[in-house]
């Protein structure tokens, strides 16, 4: 289960995310300290009061903006699960490669405090006691996700290849 920390609406840009001034630091070990930086989710993700695997809930179009990955990396520095009612393409693919999980959830609700459970095909309120129906990712993208990003992913392929030979 995964308790929501923030919600947010649509249209929630990289730079929200990853402020632009922050782009001279691009270690992911070090990305995550400037995670939403100009607002008070930062201190508290900062002083480790937000749990791993704890859930973002936003919108449509979250992760507009530029194609920056430290939008991602920040994000999957802290272990947090974003259910989006949609993501902008490049913000998607990035969270792949980085291996952050996202759900797409079109008719999600959620505030925060309430307790989520994910299943293939379902995101269950369980503080509310509703069920929204999700939209599976492409197979090869959820396992290289499953698989910890596209290193890890591509890293397990080429053992198994290498097993197989």
């Amino acid at each position: 289960m995964a308790q929501v920390v923030l919600t947010l609406a649509d249209d929630i840009s990289t730079d929200v995310i990853y402020p632009g001034r922050f782009m001279a630091t691009v270690l992911p070990s070090e990305t995550p300290q400037f995670a939403f930086a100009d607002y008070e989710i930062n201190a508290r993700l900062k002083s480790g009061q937000i749990a791993p695997g704890s859930a973002i809930v936003a919108g449509a179009n979250f992760g507009c903006g530029s194609s920056r990955e430290q939008a991602a990396s920040t994000l999957k520095g802290h272990e947090l699960i974003v259910v989006a009612k949609g993501f902008a393409r490049i913000f998607l693919q990035n969270s792949a490669n980085l291996g952050l999980r996202t759900i797409i959830c079109p008719d999600i609700e959620a505030s925060v405090g309430d307790e989520l459970e994910f299943t293939p095909a379902e995101v269950v309120n369980k503080t509310t006691g509703k069920r929204f129906e999700i939209v599976p990712l492409p197979k090869a993208r959820q396992d290289i996700i499953d698989a910890g990003g596209l290193i890890a992913y591509t890293r397990k392929r080429l053992l198994e290849a290498r097993g197989a030979a």
